[in-house]
Formats: C-alpha cells, sequence, structure tokens
C-alpha cells in the first residue's frame, strides 16, 4: 500500500491492459468559463485538479465560435466569475475580446493550466472502487471526484426544418459566423429571433446584405412598448416580466434590440426550398444563403455512461438551484440556462462542498490490486 500527500495531483495505476492516471483532486470535464471557475474556487482553497479540455484554448466558444460584434447581454456586474471580477476600465457590456482578455486573465491569476486537445470519450463511475473513470483518446484518468463543465452550448444545435437539406445555396450555423462582409448585396435567411438571430441580422445590414428573419420558436422581445410599438403583428409576444427578472428566475435570456426589429421580421418558417423559404401563409421567399441562428445544446449523453443525474438532452434533471451536485462525487456547472452568473454560483457552491470533504479526509492512500 502506498500513501500519497494531497499536494500530488497524479500518478498510474493499471487495470488488466488499461493504465489509469490517479487525479489528486477532482477532474473537470471542459474549461469553457465554467470549468475555469470551479478550477479557481478549489486552487483558492489548495485543492489541485485537472482540467480536460477537447481545444486547444480555453473559452473555445467565445474565441472560434462567435461572431465579430457580440458582447455579454446582461451588465458585467452580473457576468463575473467567483474570486475576481471585470476591470474598471471595462464598459457595462463588455466586447467579445474584453470577455476573452478576461477569461484569460482569470486563469492565468489563479494559474489554471488545463489539458488541451483532450476529448473525452467516455466517464462512468466505478462503484467497487468509488471512483470516476474518464477516458481521452490519449489517456484515461480516475478520481473521487468528476466535474461536469462542458454547458449547455457544447454543440451547435440544428433543427429539423422540412426541406432543408434541399437548399442549394450556402448553409451555416451561426457559430461559423464572423461578419457580414462576405455576403454583400445577397439575400441570406436569419433561422431564430433570440439574441444571435437578431445581432446577425443587423451586422448584415450595416454590411449591405438583405437579411430577412423567420421564427422557428416562440422566443420574445423584452423591450419596452414605447420604444417598439406593436410587435405582436411579428408574432413576437411581450413578458410581463422585465429582462432582469426573467433572466434570474426563469433562465431565458431576454433580446436585446439592436436595431434588427427596424429592418425585417418574417413569420414562421413552414420549409426550406432549393432556393428559398416557404412561409405559413404561403409565400415564398427566395435567398442566397441560410444562417441557423438556432443556439445550441449539450454533448453529456454521448459520454458519461451509466448515470441517470441528467436528462437524455443532457441537462441535470433537478432545476435550477440544485442541479449542481450528484451522487458518488459528480458535480455539474454551466447547465442552469442562466449564463454566466448561473455558472458563478455554481461554481461557488461545488468549491466549496469539495473542500470540505477534501480537508475532513486523510492522505490519499491507494490500495493496488494485482492482475
Amino acid at each position: 500500500m502506498g500513501s500519497f500527500g494531497k499536494d500530488q495531483v497524479l500518478m498510474g495505476s493499471t487495470q488488466k491492459d488499461e493504465i489509469f492516471i490517479k487525479v489528486h483532486g477532482p477532474i473537470i470535464v471542459g474549461a469553457g468559463p465554467s470549468g475555469i471557475a470551479v478550477a479557481a474556487c478549489l486552487k483558492e482553497n489548495g485543492i489541485p485538479s485537472l482540467v480536460l479540455e477537447r481545444s486547444d484554448c480555453i473559452a473555445s466558444l467565445w474565441q472560434y465560435k462567435t461572431y465579430n460584434i457580440v458582447k455579454l447581454h446582461l451588465p458585467k456586474k452580473l457576468c463575473e466569475l467567483p474570486l475576481l471580477g471585470y476591470p474598471k476600465n471595462f464598459p457595462t457590456y463588455p466586447t467579445r475580446d474584453q470577455f476573452i482578455a478576461y477569461i484569460t486573465a482569470y486563469a492565468d491569476h489563479f494559474k489554471i493550466k488545463p489539458m488541451f486537445n483532450q476529448t473525452v470519450e467516455s466517464a462512468v463511475f466505478e462503484f467497487e472502487r468509488g471512483v470516476w473513470r474518464v477516458k481521452t483518446q490519449d489517456s484515461g484518468y480516475e478520481s473521487r471526484w468528476l466535474v461536469v463543465a462542458t454547458g449547455e452550448n457544447a454543440e451547435a444545435l440544428v433543427p429539423e426544418i422540412p426541406g432543408l437539406e434541399t437548399f442549394e445555396g450556402p448553409l451555416l450555423h451561426a457559430s461559423e459566423y464572423k461578419n457580414g462582409y462576405e455576403f454583400k448585396d445577397k439575400r441570406v435567411l436569419v433561422v431564430g429571433c433570440g439574441n444571435s438571430g437578431m445581432e446577425i441580422s443587423l451586422d448584415l445590414c450595416n454590411h449591405k446584405a438583405i437579411p430577412f428573419i423567420v421564427l422557428v420558436d416562440k422566443i420574445i422581445l423584452s423591450i419596452t412598448k414605447h420604444i417598439l410599438g406593436d410587435i405582436d403583428k411579428f408574432g413576437i409576444r411581450r413578458p410581463k416580466t422585465g429582462p432582469m427578472e426573467l433572466k434570474l428566475t426563469s433562465g431565458r435570456t431576454p433580446v436585446v434590440d439592436v436595431g434588427a426589429l427596424s429592418e425585417v421580421v418574417e413569420q414562421g418558417v413552414k420549409e426550406i426550398s432549393k432556393n428559398g423559404v416557404k412561409l405559413m401563409d404561403g409565400q415564398e421567399l427566395e435567398c442566397d444563403c441560410i444562417v441557423l441562428a438556432t443556439g445550441y445544446k449539450s454533448n453529456v449523453p454521448s459520454w458519461l455512461k451509466g448515470c441517470d443525474f441528467f436528462t437524455d438532452k443532457g441537462i441535470p434533471k433537478t432545476p435550477f438551484p440544485n442541479g449542481w451536485k450528484g451522487e458518488n462525487g459528480l458535480y455539474a456547472i454551466g447547465f442552469t440556462n442562466r449564463g454566466l452568473f448561473g455558472a458563478a454560483y455554481d461554481a461557488t457552491r461545488i468549491g466549496k462542498d469539495i473542500n470540505k470533504e477534501w480537508w475532513a479526509m486523510d492522505d490519499f492512500e491507494f490500495e493496488f490490486p494485482s492482475y
């Protein structure tokens, strides 16, 4: 039997023909803001962790899959990660580049060094040994704790729209859109009227493209009536609560009008044709390309095995504010539908919970089985 101090992070063990590296601290899957925030809360209390990230950088969604004009949609005070706020000279609504600078400085401050280019292929709890075993394409790891920090925005969500596969022009998801420069003088169909759809449409207008938006659900605009007037004619219902209350109580993000509503909003889409779209009233509109501003989804079901903590859509079954902790050392962060505010809330609680267990234990001791 070997005894190892808590300041050691990794060591190896074997099971049959597989090698698992023992992690003296939690395994965190995902180096987005959620994963980095948990690692920081642990580090602040002297607890090491291993952060596994499939991309080659932290906050890859922000760095690689956001359009150039995106900003935080809530004031920075509601979007701070634990223990370190934004620079005082940042505006109320930081830009994409400012947020990337913030999260990079945050990771540097707490000396968080993820293992990049590590795609988690499976994670399963081994009841006999009481550990989580996590496999990437390169290695295997095991720990008493597993933090699922891949979040609700891990993969692009492409809805099932009749005829979508028949469209003959360029088709891209909002995660692939950067700016409207290449779309000058083109008719662009934007599917979805959330913040992404509205902002992309305005950006297209500013680059002299001709966008039109079609609705695929009942996303609503939380903007005062005296500014916008009657928006019912666009099929958009006005909420009864203000934008802050809407976000904090329901998790739904209010649509912030950045000028797109004054351009063009069409009604619901019925189906896509090879050169355009058919609307609910039978009208047909031609377009040169389509942008799907239809959001994202979780990828947890593809790699977390033998666990009923998550739904089949990869979201914790227990709603906010109690969906951050499962059984057997399992934690979840980034699934509150409350963005950075929810991530900060969960990171603080996860850090405190693991901290209590960590310092209540004696030095780690592992017995190596013989195979």
